[in-house]
């Protein structure tokens, strides 16, 4: 479905292309995070073709939180076994601080008005520790200038940008890769698009559509400085003999 040109990520994500879109961005996610135990997952902007990676119907559960824009807010027909869904306003998260143990940007960054505060939200219901997966178009890449994938819709970042806004937010990235390097409309054929990302990944990771970063929490830096207060000691007398 297209709203006033704009295509959703739902309508994508349905698609032949954004199928193996899907394929071939949850090879790399994966590589980040293979395994995640118990953790509780956020994952926010449009996220439902990745969070299926760790959700286990058993297992603790990972929160699909769609973003209120035009590009996210559609929900797909069905939804993957053990993840749980809702839609939240960009600029207030409906979560208890230091809630989640690892959080997935995918189709959010780009698409807000305020994508510091957005960073800034993150920070706040991530656990101590926690870490942040961040996938976003590179702007030097096919995939920002694509109208036809829900990358194309919202502003691109360089790498610098990236690392900028995270050290702001207080999160240190740690990992940094690129994923998609098959033009948008290659994407379609699946032989191909998979040959093109093991050559890209090896050769000229910087040249991806998009950039994935993982970052940690930093504790300390959010936290503010205390000094000690100054021990003012009484001046000594000094005994002059009469």
């Amino acid at each position: 479905m297209m709203q006033d040109g704009i295509c959703t990520a739902a309508a994508f994500y349905a698609s032949r292309a954004g199928d193996n879109t899907t394929r071939l961005l949850r090879q790399r996610l994966h590589a980040f995070w293979p395994h995640t135990g118990g953790d509780r997952i956020l994952g926010l902007g449009y996220t439902l073709p990745f969070l299926p990676l760790w959700a286990r119907a058993d297992g603790a559960p990972c929160l699909s939180a769609r973003i209120n824009t035009a590009v996210t807010r559609d929900a797909p027909a069905r939804m993957a076994e053990g993840v749980r869904d809702c839609l939240v306003a960009e600029d207030r998260l409906p979560f208890p601080d230091l809630s989640f143990d690892r959080v997935l940007l995918v189709h959010a960054l780009e698409l807000t008005d305020r994508p510091d505060a957005l960073i800034r939200s993150v920070w706040k219901v991530m656990k101590d520790h926690g870490r942040l997966l961040l996938v976003v178009p590179n702007r030097t890449g096919w995939w920002a200038h694509s109208d036809g994938t829900p990358f194309g819709q919202g502003a691109p970042f360089s790498a610098r940008q990236i690392a900028r806004r995270l050290s702001q937010a207080f999160l240190c990235a740690e990992r940094h890769d690129g994923a998609l390097f098959m033009p948008p409309p290659g994407a379609a054929h699946r032989r191909a698009a998979a040959l093109a990302e093991r050559a890209g990944h090896m050769l000229l990771p910087q040249l991806g559509g998009v950039f994935v970063i993982e970052a940690v929490k930093d504790v300390w830096s959010g936290v503010p400085v205390l000094t000690a207060p100054a021990l003012i000691r009484a001046p000594r007398r000094i005994y002059e003999p009469g």
